[in-house]
């Protein structure tokens, strides 16, 4: 279920619904809570009494649980030397462009993987496929996000890229995402010019949990009302550390300095052995 607007459809890779599987992280599936608008009834005297409720916290427990889930993803990330990127936007925003030149460049140089989110469809998963990066489709429905649990389900099909990145691309959606954190070590918010320069003060929340903005599409800011100055001003009026970078996969700008911000923390969180082991001793731009 999610915190902001209720869905609760479960993320669905090549599974039906009850399918088994094994996994490296423990988990429940108990049924404790008690559900809104329901009134449970007591017999006394005769005549059927509203019993006494209970109220629950249902997004502390809903987050709570998500939390663990994330840690168990963190933990494999930190042990097998994966930096792990929850790639995150409204849709139409670049991001599966982005990824599919990225993976083109990284392709030889460093291990990559990749879980793709989206409703329906394999269509980006197929386009991700199509570089040779390892990938696994999460289709949610009606969910408008990925949550840990879904993430900790793909990584048992996934080899864990060691001494490299997996890439998340979640759901497009610039609210749910937010709240739920996947393990990852970074959230990378995607911000297109084709959108309004204003959305970072009107979604604070995404880009407050963000570490990286990506101002995307900037070859078209001579055709459209964007100022891509004020967008990364108003980013860093709701997240003054964040870090913004404007680029164009169609022109170019903007991508030799992505390929060093993911090569700098791909130093910064793969153990040197690691790296030795995975062949990644050059950097990416070499």
């Amino acid at each position: 279920m999610c915190v902001t607007c209720g869905c609760e459809t479960p993320a669905q890779h090549g599974h039906e619904p009850g399918h088994a599987h094994d996994h490296d992280h423990d988990h429940d599936h108990d049924h404790d809570h008690d559900h809104e608008g329901a009134v449970p009834l007591t017999r006394g005297f005769g005549v059927l009494r509203p019993a006494p409720t209970r109220t629950v916290s249902v997004e502390q427990d809903l987050l709570a649980k998500n939390d663990r889930y994330a840690a168990a993803n963190r933990e494999r990330f930190a042990r097998d030397g994966v930096l792990a990127l929850n790639l995150v936007s409204s849709p139409g925003s670049g991001k599966t462009t982005l990824l599919v030149r990225t993976l083109e460049v990284l392709r030889g140089r460093r291990p990559v993987a990749v879980v793709e989110g989206d409703q329906q469809t394999r269509l980006d998963a197929d386009r991700i496929a199509a570089t040779g990066a390892p990938v696994v489709q999460l289709n949610t429905g009606k969910g408008c996000h990925l949550d840990a649990h879904q993430v900790g389900h793909a990584l048992a099909e996934l080899a864990a890229p060691a001494g490299g990145v997996l890439f998340i691309e979640n759901v497009g959606n610039l609210v749910c995402p937010a709240a739920f954190d996947l393990g990852e070590a970074h959230k990378v918010v995607f911000l297109s010019v084709t959108e309004g320069d204003d959305k970072p003060l009107k979604y604070p929340d995404m880009f407050r949990a963000a570490d990286l903005c990506l101002v995307t599409k900037s070859d078209l800011l001579p055709y459209v009302p964007f100022d891509a100055a004020r967008a990364i001003a108003n980013a860093r009026c709701v997240n003054p550390a964040l870090e913004c970078l404007t680029l164009s996969v169609q022109s170019g700008e903007g991508f030799e300095a992505w390929i060093r911000w993911l090569e700098r923390e791909i130093e910064a969180r793969v153990p040197p052995v690691v790296a030795r082991a995975a062949g990644g001793g050059r950097g990416i731009g070499a």
